[in-house]
């Protein structure tokens, strides 16, 4: 998880300080968010659903975020590889990580207040989208060193 590495453990220190309710719908053990969900039931996670389920979850029970952060296997690979771990087996509409973003994104945008702020990690800089009411207001990346991908963090704040 690119939140262990400790650059980015202090971004996110910077980004969240003051803010009350953090969503985390892919956290594995992460402590950012306040509410957190992970697919895994291995993991520290309050919840261990998939994560657009979680998030309407939370919209049905009226939850307003302060912030969500955004983190999900950022392939079709990785979906297959983090299915694998946990005895699922995955489906080609599993790995349609575009549809099922799209996904997430509509719903973390409805669960965030006017003024909340999305911060999404992936290869690239997309985010939760304007099409969804946010407004880009940061891009950082985050280079690993050798062949590795870069982590680009995307920060947008909701309108």
């Amino acid at each position: 998880t690119p939140f262990s590495i400790p650059s980015i453990n202090q971004f996110l220190l910077e980004q969240l300080k003051g803010y009350e309710i953090v969503i985390d719908p892919f956290s594995r053990n992460s402590k950012f968010g306040t509410i957190t969900n992970d697919l895994n039931p291995d993991t520290t996670a309050d919840y261990n659903m998939k994560a657009d389920a979680f998030l309407k979850m939370l919209i049905d029970k009226g939850v307003k975020a302060d912030a969500i952060l955004i983190d999900p296997p950022y392939s079709p690979r990785q979906v297959k590889e983090c299915y694998a771990s946990i005895g699922l087996d995955v489906t080609s509409k599993d790995t349609q990580t575009s549809k099922t973003m799209s996904t997430v994104n509509r719903l973390a945008s409805q669960l965030l207040r006017t003024g909340g702020k999305a911060i999404s990690f992936g290869w690239n800089s997309n985010g939760v989208g304007l099409k969804n009411n946010m407004e880009k207001t940061e891009v950082h990346l985050f280079p690993h060193g050798s062949q590795l991908h870069d982590t680009i963090i995307t920060v947008e704040v909701k309108k």
